[in-house]
């Protein structure tokens, strides 16, 4: 039972397809033999009718007496036997027709006999009956042709018809029974594309796209409850998914980080952005604590961070044993992955050490090239300058021996000019290789500047007080070069000339504005004096033009004396 209605519409679009061949097939062999056998029918009218022209040529040959009269005789009967005529003696030819023609042929015979004998003038008489015959014979051969063609034109209507209704039969039937259930299976079908599975399709017919629709109706059900049971794990594996995939990109951009040509404050910045963004972090600080210089502090996130209450997880960033700083970090929900943290942790770890080793390899490449110039000037300059003096010795005592009077003062006082140009000459040389010999122990400007301040707290009464804020991780080796000279000549001249008690050095940063002042409490000068460039400022000037800044010069008799440095610290990486 479920065999014969799963495959009705097969059978059924079949016949019609069958009848439809049948109809063509039947139509197509009707038209073919019918036409085959007209083929003959035109030539068997005409040569019929021209049998009525020869019999009446015949006539005028026997009343003109014609030469060719015999040959007329032959012409006629080889009209009269010709093949169009003779097939016509066939099953599928009427009766009558059939009889017409042998008449004619029997009728020729008599006639015939007439002609060849000696009174051959009687076929005057018999010639009109005769011609009348072939007539009768010539209206039913076209009545013959005609009828065919007509049975011909009824037959291929009728075929084209029936073939016709049966196109539109099958048309109809396989739009009602397949092609408008196709269309719901197919809407269908891009519902649940759209992720949409109630499905619910009428079922109008028993057959096979009735069955169909029964099974996607179930198999749209079953999809349903698949996929939101499906959709239900994967929701949950894919949130896993990405906040794992979060956690990767966040731990290779940071270590992104590290691979930068001259880590910086922005690279740590960066750093704390990507693990602030993680689900989990409310905020972070990084603090980088370096021997006697400034820590660097950095956060990002809600700001928890004063003096990290007991909300706030620390840990230090470690290197080899080597404390470098420390990592504070607050929590929430979901709790983040204590080993994503301690990843974080050695990279900020490697990011600290990464930036001390730049700068003290900076820094020792500077040292480097300005030792090599204090050698270069103490080997040319310095001994130059040590050989004038000794000939300036000799030359006293040359002008000693002078017994003009005159003369000897007048050579004494130029040679003491000689002399004090020489001494200044080699002491502005012995301060400048002091400068170029200048170092920064560990990379840390914090370290240099207090080293420097502890040497020249040695040669003075004053009391030497820094107050330094600055960290050396926002500072390059060529800054904290200028910075230290410009503090050292800036205390420098303080210490010779100001006959100051306090000399007080403050470093301070905001942002990226740092400013750097340097304030004595001793006589202090007019800003309009010579004295001005005797202190050297023209070169601290220059210091400060390298540092794209401005230096601030104020003082006033009895009031002490104040030199101010202020740049902004925003570099290209």
């Amino acid at each position: 039972m479920k065999q014969k209605t799963s495959s009705s519409v097969i059978q059924t679009v079949a016949k019609a397809l069958g009848l439809i061949l049948l109809l063509a097939i039947t139509t197509f062999s009707f038209a073919v033999i019918t036409l085959s056998s007209s083929l003959s029918d035109a030539e068997a009218v005409n040569v019929s009718g021209s049998m009525r022209m020869q019999s009446y040529r015949l006539a005028h040959d026997i009343n003109s007496n014609d030469a060719d009269f015999s040959l007329h005789i032959e012409q006629f009967e080889e009209s009269l036997y010709t093949p169009a005529l003779t097939t016509l003696q066939r099953w599928s030819v009427p009766d009558d027709i059939i009889e017409d023609y042998q008449g004619i042929i029997k009728r020729w015979g008599e006639l015939k006999k007439v002609l060849q004998s000696d009174d051959n003038s009687q076929y005057l008489l018999m010639v009109a009956d005769f011609v009348s015959q072939i007539d009768e014979f010539v209206f039913k051969l076209q009545q013959y042709s005609e009828k065919k063609t007509i049975i011909l034109s009824w037959v291929g209507g009728l075929g084209l018809g029936g073939i016709l209704l049966c196109a539109i039969y099958v048309v109809h039937f396989v739009r009602r029974q397949i092609i408008k259930p196709l269309n719901s299976l197919v809407l269908a079908s891009e519902q649940i594309q759209n992720h949409s599975f109630d499905v619910d399709l009428n079922v109008e017919s028993h057959n096979e796209m009735g069955v169909l629709t029964n099974t996607f109706n179930q198999m749209a059900k079953d999809l349903g409850q698949l996929y939101r049971g499906l959709e239900s794990a994967v929701n949950e594996k894919t949130a896993k998914l990405q906040q794992a995939n979060k956690s990767l990109e966040v731990l290779y951009k940071s270590s992104q980080e590290l691979s930068a040509t001259r880590m910086n404050v922005e690279n740590f910045q960066n750093i704390l952005n990507q693990i602030a963004s993680l689900e989990g972090i409310v905020a972070v600080k990084l603090e980088v604590n370096e021997e006697d210089d400034y820590p660097l502090v950095l956060a990002a996130g809600d700001q928890c961070l004063g003096n990290c209450t007991s909300e706030c997880n620390t840990k230090p960033l470690q290197l080899d044993g080597v404390v470098l700083g420390n990592f504070h970090w607050k929590a929430g929900l979901p709790c983040p992955d204590p080993a994503l943290i301690d990843n974080f942790i050695q990279i900020l770890s490697r990011a600290v050490y990464y930036n001390q080793a730049q700068r003290q390899t900076e820094q020792l490449i500077l040292m480097e090239e300005r030792a090599t110039i204090a050698r270069e000037l103490h080997d040319s300059l310095a001994q130059s300058l040590s050989y004038l003096k000794i000939q300036v010795s000799l030359l006293k005592r040359l002008i000693a021996k002078e017994p003009d009077e005159n003369n000897r003062k007048k050579s004494d006082a130029i040679v003491k000019d000689i002399e004090e140009g020489l001494v200044g000459a080699y002491t502005q040389l012995r301060e400048l290789l002091t400068t170029f010999r200048l170092t920064i122990k560990e990379g840390s400007f914090g370290s240099a500047l207090t080293e420097m301040l502890k040497q020249l707290n040695e040669r003075t009464q004053a009391r030497i007080v820094l107050n330094n804020e600055l960290s050396s991780v926002d500072l390059d080796a060529h800054q904290q070069v200028h910075m230290l000279q410009l503090i050292r000549e800036a205390t420098i001249n303080a210490i010779k000339h100001s006959d100051a008690t306090k000399i007080e050095i403050t470093c301070l940063t905001k942002d990226h504005d740092i400013e750097v002042t340097i304030r004595d409490d001793g006589e202090g000068f007019k800003s309009e004096t010579s004295k001005l460039n005797h202190y050297g400022m023209s070169i601290m000037q220059e210091r400060a033009a390298r540092l794209n800044g401005q230096l601030l010069i104020d003082s006033e008799v009895g009031k002490g004396c104040t030199i101010k440095l202020s740049f902004t610290n925003i570099k290209e990486y």
